[in-house]
């Protein structure tokens, strides 16, 4: 069942185009991330659908009742869309208990008051926060503040659930931990939602699928697997994941595949865009499937390696290659110094 239709949406600040035409759906239980670099328009389009921001084309429909339509000049208020927000900064009143701050919502909604003590008590039971009713934002951690934000939200049983950046405010190690509880809570409750982040390990984690958008469009969506595995352009390719970009020139096409030629080397790879004999191009590699080689071979080259740092899980190596730098992951210190490098032809993408 579609919870959220997002058909053709135009919007745009004075002369500024900020979407261009996007258009997606969101399913039921489905969580749906909005990847992309500043400025592309994810942030519009999650406010655009709550409300917050007037698009001038297209439309938006939640839960099967259209909430705007530029065509018809139909536009409901925020307030009327009967959407959960989950801010940046949480907006939690400072001066209002954890239990009156998730019943907000309620009250406004003039919900009766043993209803509205039934469905808070469950939804800070459902977070874990059954025990903090009574305390207030100041007295809390940073992850009990989003559990009690995401508690509010989730209390009038909304259809779709906007995130906006949801853990950008907590510290890296708990950010993690908090997405593996999240992705557990919107398994357990079946919710549907939509969610900005500008942290690409966070939107594959949480997502079970990813739009990318680049400068108000949808540059490519899929599962993140697809994302990470199989981007369509350069862009995708360049943003997802930690990438070697090698410049060279295309010398020859084989097969769907290409050989990319610079100073003192030549790589094959495959041809993922529109590449040409002669044609100037990029090759995309992630760092991970770079391997320091025993001695020359297939699709190896020289390097000159600078440099291991330790990054915890495994170590990290810098090399040059002539006018480049070249990035790899392994599990043990190598000593600088000439050594071959492995870029396997399946996982060097040539643009």
């Amino acid at each position: 069942m579609i919870k959220l239709s997002v058909s053709d949406l135009h919007l745009a600040y004075g002369d500024n185009a900020i979407l261009k035409g996007v258009s997606m759906q969101l399913k039921q239980g489905e969580v749906v991330s909005l990847l992309g670099p500043s400025g592309s328009g994810k942030t519009t389009l999650l406010r655009a659908v709550a409300g917050l921001e007037g698009p001038h084309q297209g439309s938006i429909d939640i839960a099967g009742e259209t909430v705007f339509d530029g065509a018809k000049r139909l536009e409901l208020p925020a307030e009327r869309r009967n959407l959960g927000l989950v801010f940046q900064s949480y907006a939690l009143w400072p001066h209002k208990t954890v239990f009156d701050n998730v019943a907000y919502g309620l009250k406004l909604r003039k919900v009766s008051s043993d209803e509205t003590r039934t469905k808070v008590e469950s939804a800070l039971k459902n977070l874990g926060l059954g025990h903090l009713g009574a305390r207030y934002p100041h007295q809390l951690s940073g992850g009990q503040q989003q559990r009690v934000a995401i508690a509010r939200a989730l209390v009038y049983n909304p259809p779709v659930i906007l995130m906006d950046e949801p853990l950008s405010n907590l510290d890296a190690k708990l950010r993690e931990e908090a997405r593996a509880w999240l992705r557990e809570l919107i398994l357990e409750l079946q919710l549907s939602a939509l969610v900005v982040t500008h942290d690409q390990a966070e939107a594959m984690a949480m997502s079970d699928r990813i739009l990318l958008l680049n400068n108000g469009k949808i540059e490519q969506q899929g599962t993140p697997t697809d994302m990470y595995a199989r981007p369509d352009t350069l862009f995708v390719a360049e943003f997802m994941g930690s990438n070697n970009l090698i410049k060279g020139k295309v010398s020859e096409i084989r097969n769907g595949s290409a050989r990319l030629d610079g100073p003192g080397w030549s790589l094959w790879g495959e041809n993922r865009g529109k590449a040409q004999s002669g044609m100037d191009a990029t090759g995309v590699v992630r760092l991970e499937r770079v391997r320091i080689a025993g001695g020359p071979g297939e699709n190896r080259v020289s390097a000159k390696l600078v440099t291991s740092m330790f990054l915890g899980d495994r170590w990290e190596y810098l090399f040059h290659l002539g006018d480049s730098s070249l990035r790899a992951h392994g599990q043990e210190a190598v000593a600088p110094g000439e050594c071959f490098i492995e870029l396997p032809q399946r996982d060097l993408w040539v643009f």
